[in-house]
């Protein structure tokens, strides 16, 4: 058998897909069927998330070579002209001055792109998401195999918690822990749970695991059960993703087929079962308890703590909630060793992590890399610098529940330990990266507007915090704002954090705390002199009787701080 010389990439995205990406791709089949080269050309896909107008990419290795907007009339003669020829079609390549999003991994492996550790998104792209035995050729099920056939499941565990491995949807747990945890509960069924919901805006970290590489969850999800004593996993996965629905679908029959999954597995006496389940939109859904709730078949609202899932989960048994890339994680611990992992990262958070780089930047998309870099070499080296030359304002952090970090904290190292001494949060990895024209009232309305639309309503603090911040937020956009308004606001902040009952409640006025920490001159601009310094706010104009109301509260304000006490 010949050695592969090359390999071609076709996206299969949403976007894609509709723009005739499954044809283009079956285009290649008939060619490479035609040149008898299957023994010297491999074929596969990989999804996505660049500049849409590109799409569909065709990215053909090893040369690394981008192609946009590729067509089946277009598949003969890339065929002829690059495969055959060795000759790039230049007329056909990508406007992209360098890869973006996912496939930002190609300039890696060339060397452009320091810092990169693939662990987790090691075999997207480079492996066949609908192939077990192509998965099986890259060290697939190798982890499960070794815990099966040489570990016990309390050494499982020890490697975890060697690894320094923390939880990746926000909160940072120590995973080996949380395992442990379940594992030393008394009560059975023991269940495992994998939270693919991932409907944090501007998180699409787990979507490409999914649909890149869906088998090595399953592997995951199923070491997990072996390692606290479970028989039954469920996946409890975002509505929208259709794509990442069906792969995993296929993955859990292909691995079922094969006795990877299901009854005596590899022979052994073990048997586990992964359930597939769709949620219904709700980003409550992303709060554990809720998930479980949702999953009882209840409305999905977060339960009182404790007792914890560990200890009353689904059911009330025992439970262990993982997010999708902390789970993702483990095969390669469980394959390589604890101390393997410990090696990446910083000396408080070991391991890589996978960010989503959006915003005003010249490239956006998705970085693995080792915690401890900061935000100016994400800007500068993936990022490709701000857009247009603009100046850092600030970065929006973990999604809508996130943190908002000010320019003058881009040199913090970024692992949990540092950003939670700043008072800030990696949250799930989203990095909305703002320019000097981005307004923080109106980055904080935007916020807020979400959180009152997605409060379960369960608990009053959030039911009416959330709404109330964002009337005051809201006014203070309109130029209706008044002193009084502040403190209102930071109040509220305070007793949503303490008293919400979950953390939507607890995170939703972060925003607000935030610019008031970082930019509460720009605020005061608002209220003081009705002006919007990035021209985003549109004012709306006052009465005099508002006008001197508002004048005179300032000027009762003024004359209280000047009182020497």
């Amino acid at each position: 058998m010949k050695s592969i010389r090359t390999m071609i990439l076709v996206t299969n995205d949403p976007i894609s897909v509709e723009r005739g990406a499954q044809d283009v791709f079956q285009m290649f089949q008939t060619e490479i069927r035609k040149a008898d080269l299957y023994d010297e050309i491999k074929l596969s896909t990989i999804s996505d998330v660049g500049e849409r107008e590109d799409l569909p990419l065709v990215i053909i290795y090893p040369e690394a070579v981008i192609y946009s907007q590729i067509t089946t009339e277009e598949v003969p003669v890339l065929f002829d002209e690059h495969i055959i020829n060795g000759r790039i079609v230049r007329s056909l390549l990508s406007k992209m001055h360098e890869p973006v999003g996912e496939i930002a991994w190609l300039r890696a492996r060339l060397g452009a792109l320091p810092a990169q550790q693939r662990v987790v998104l090691g075999r997207v792209g480079q492996v066949d998401p609908e192939s077990l035995a192509d998965f099986l050729t890259q060290d697939g099920y190798a982890a499960l195999e070794k815990a099966l056939f040489e570990m016990t499941p309390e050494q499982v565990i020890d490697e975890v918690q060697k690894s320094g491995l923390q939880g990746r949807g926000g909160a940072g747990f120590p995973t080996g822990r949380k395992w442990d945890f379940v594992r030393s509960a008394h009560a059975q069924p023991k269940y495992v749970i994998c939270n693919a919901d991932e409907s944090e805006p501007g998180t699409f970290k787990d979507r490409l695991i999914i649909e890149g590489d869906p088998f090595s969850l399953i592997e995951a999800i199923t070491i997990a059960g072996y390692a606290v004593g479970a028989e039954t996993g469920y996946i409890y996965i975002r509505g929208e993703y259709n794509l990442g629905f069906e792969r995993l679908q296929n993955a859990i029959r292909q691995a079922e087929e094969q006795g990877l999954l299901g009854n005596h597995i590899l022979g052994k006496d073990f048997n586990f079962h992964i359930h597939l389940h769709a949620g219904a939109g709700a980003y409550i859904c992303g709060e554990e308890t809720a998930l479980i709730e949702s999953l009882e078949g209840k409305r999905g609202q977060p339960r009182a703590r404790p007792p914890y899932p560990p200890s009353y989960g689904l059911w009330g048994k025992p439970t262990l909630v993982n997010n999708v890339e902390t789970l993702a994680n483990t095969p390669h611990i469980i394959r390589n060793g604890g101390e393997w992992y410990h090696q990446f990262g910083s000396e408080k958070s070991r391991g890589t992590k996978i960010y989503t780089i959006l915003g005003n930047v010249n490239f956006t998309g998705v970085i693995e890399v080792p915690f401890g870099i900061t935000l100016r070499e994400m800007i500068e080296i993936y990022g490709k610098g701000m857009e247009k030359g603009a100046r850092l304002k600030l970065v929006q952090t973990g999604g809508s529940s996130g943190s908002i970090v000010p320019a003058s904290l881009q040199d913090t190292p970024m692992d949990f330990e540092s950003w939670r001494s700043t008072g800030a949060s990696l949250g799930s990895g989203a990095m909305l990266i703002c320019d000097e024209h981005t307004c923080v009232v109106d980055l904080a309305k935007v916020l807020l507007d979400f959180f009152r639309f997605e409060c379960c309503a369960k608990c009053t603090p959030c039911r009416v915090g959330t709404q109330r911040c964002y009337e005051i937020v809201d006014s203070i956009s309109k130029g209706l704002g008044s002193p009084d308004m502040i403190d209102e606001l930071k109040i509220l902040g305070a007793d949503m954090e303490l008293l919400s009952n979950c953390g939507l409640g607890q995170t939703a006025s972060v925003a607000v705390r935030d610019i008031l920490k970082h930019f509460k001159d720009e605020v005061e601009q608002h209220i003081f002199e009705h002006k919007c310094a990035a021209g985003v706010c549109q004012f709306i104009q006052k009465t005099p009787f508002e006008q001197n109301l508002l004048s005179a509260q300032a000027g009762a304000e003024i004359e209280s701080e000047e009182v020497v006490p």
